[in-house]
């Protein structure tokens, strides 16, 4: 983990939809804040509502940011871990829907 990352606070998450398929959360980002370390168990899709410029930290201690464009998606698989910080004075905000197993796919 990366000593900087303690600085900030935490970003703003609101689970919409958790059923058997999917689970929907919206995550805002007021500047200073961060999602906090994580791992997805799942494969997601990000569309953002909110545009910004996204700073993120990867396990192996690598940075790198990204430009949300609203409407411009994306998808990653299961197994991504990461610190996704806004270090930015604009909030931006996105989509984030997991993919569930189920037993009829």
């Amino acid at each position: 983990m990366n000593s900087s990352s303690l600085d900030y606070g935490q970003a703003v998450a609101a689970v919409q939809i958790d059923n058997d398929r999917v689970r929907v959360t919206e995550w805002r980002f007021p500047p200073g804040t961060q999602t906090g370390w994580h791992r997805h168990e799942l494969d997601y899709v990000v569309v953002p509502t909110a545009a910004g410029h996204m700073s993120y930290e990867t396990a192996d201690g690598g940075q790198a940011t990204l430009d949300l464009v609203v409407g411009e998606s994306y998808a990653r698989e299961a197994g991504s871990e990461h610190n996704v910080i806004n270090k930015t004075d604009t909030e931006f905000a996105f989509v984030e829907i997991e993919l569930k197993t189920t037993q009829n796919s």
